[in-house]
């Protein structure tokens, strides 16, 4: 049996971005089908660290870092939780004279963009968090900034938009998808037909195959976050905390449970699916007690994975298709994307609805990837 769906705009992936765009549309009164492959906030949008920072972004992604800073302020409003958010304030660590100069050279590049920084010199660093080791050249300090649970948050979008009326449709893979007379045409899942005005690519580390599909590929590597959870312990880290120059970041939740990452995870032989990797693991923990020395005894009692989108400058995907009227695309956000997710959302509402947005996206552009676009008419993708 075939079931027909239509809607003003189809978004294929359900986190955390493809969720915001269908719960701010709903609100300007369009009409959304939702789909995605698993389960919504399942991936890169639920399987994060949880910071929800500003600093440390490049300069051209700062005015959408500062809107979703402005929409994580009303989360409960939006999704109806809270999410565990928390502005925490995000600290920047360096351990070497040459890492502070690159914090003092950052605070000034962004204050004329309105992100104000406090820098922080070694000895105020210690007496802030006084069981830190060894060498502390200072920090950089962002009040506002924040943490929450990406498990929560994410799925937490979609929820909102299916209750403001979307049709949300999960484990539900896109196995066609083309352009027709008045937009776009997608077949879904087990005979689900879908016809909309607007199609945003919101897919993730899959949304590379489905611009491909439409004439726009782009060189989108797969990246595999390693994070450490331990049991909880009594609360001494009152900030979100990473490392300039180093691969580590790490925060405490008010259970108390300390959660740490960097390096990566490592790919299954299916690459939609990882692991969390041994060595990365291990220098997460030797890290983690080099900084925090009272987690020595500490026992480790979860680890994870996950699959993100990495672009190769670093910027994510963000706008309008250069070849198609009516796509547009949201992904490869670097491992950066739960932060900004909210705002991206707006901004995918905002082109849909007026035709053009206030936040700049122009340095997001698919068209940078112009040189490695094909050709041949546009026929469709999967996702």
């Amino acid at each position: 049996m075939t079931t027909r769906l239509q809607a003003d705009v189809a978004i294929v992936g359900g986190g955390i971005v493809g969720g915001s765009a269908a719960l701010f549309l709903r609100e300007a009164g369009l009409s959304v089908v939702l789909i995605d492959k698993g389960f919504c906030g399942a991936q890169a949008s639920g399987v994060n660290y949880g910071g929800v920072r500003r600093q440390g972004r490049a300069p051209e992604q700062l005015p959408l870092a500062e809107r979703s800073h402005a929409l994580w302020g009303r989360l409960g409003e939006l999704i109806g939780i809270d999410g565990e958010y928390v502005r925490s304030g995000h600290l920047k660590l360096a351990r070497t004279p040459e890492h502070f100069a690159r914090l003092e050279a950052y605070a000034a590049l962004v204050r004329p963009l309105g992100l104000e920084l406090e820098l922080i010199g070694g000895n105020a660093v210690r007496e802030r968090l006084p069981w830190l080791t060894g060498d502390v050249a200072g920090a950089s300090l962002c009040r506002d900034d924040g943490q929450a649970n990406p498990r929560l948050v994410a799925p937490a979008f979609a929820r909102a938009a299916r209750a403001r009326g979307a049709t949300v449709l999960e484990n539900t893979p896109v196995h066609a998808a083309e352009t027709t007379g008045g937009g776009f045409g997608l077949l879904a899942g087990d005979g689900i037909e879908i016809q909309a005005r607007l199609l945003f690519n919101c897919a993730g580390a899959w949304a590379d195959r489905f611009a491909a599909g439409f004439g726009e590929p782009v060189p989108l590597a797969r990246i595999y976050p390693s994070m450490v959870v331990t049991e909880p312990l009594p609360f001494r880290l009152p900030v979100s905390l990473g490392e300039e120059g180093g691969g580590f970041y790490g925060r405490q939740v008010a259970r108390g449970n300390y959660i740490m990452g960097g390096g990566r995870g490592s790919a299954l032989e299916n690459p939609d699916f990882s692991r969390p990797s041994v060595t990365a693991a291990a220098s997460v923990m030797r890290r983690a007690i080099d900084l925090f020395p009272h987690l020595q005894h500490a026992q480790v009692i979860r680890f994870w994975s996950g699959t993100e989108a990495e672009m190769p400058d670093h910027n994510p995907v963000i706008g309008a298709s250069a070849r198609v009227p009516g796509l547009f695309h949201a992904f490869g956000f670097c491992g950066a994307g739960f932060q900004t997710g909210p705002a991206v959302g707006a901004v995918l509402s905002d082109l849909a609805v007026k035709g053009e947005t206030e936040t700049p996206i122009s340095a997001f552009s698919i068209a940078r990837f112009a040189a490695g676009t094909s050709d041949h008419q546009p026929q469709g993708g999967t996702a």
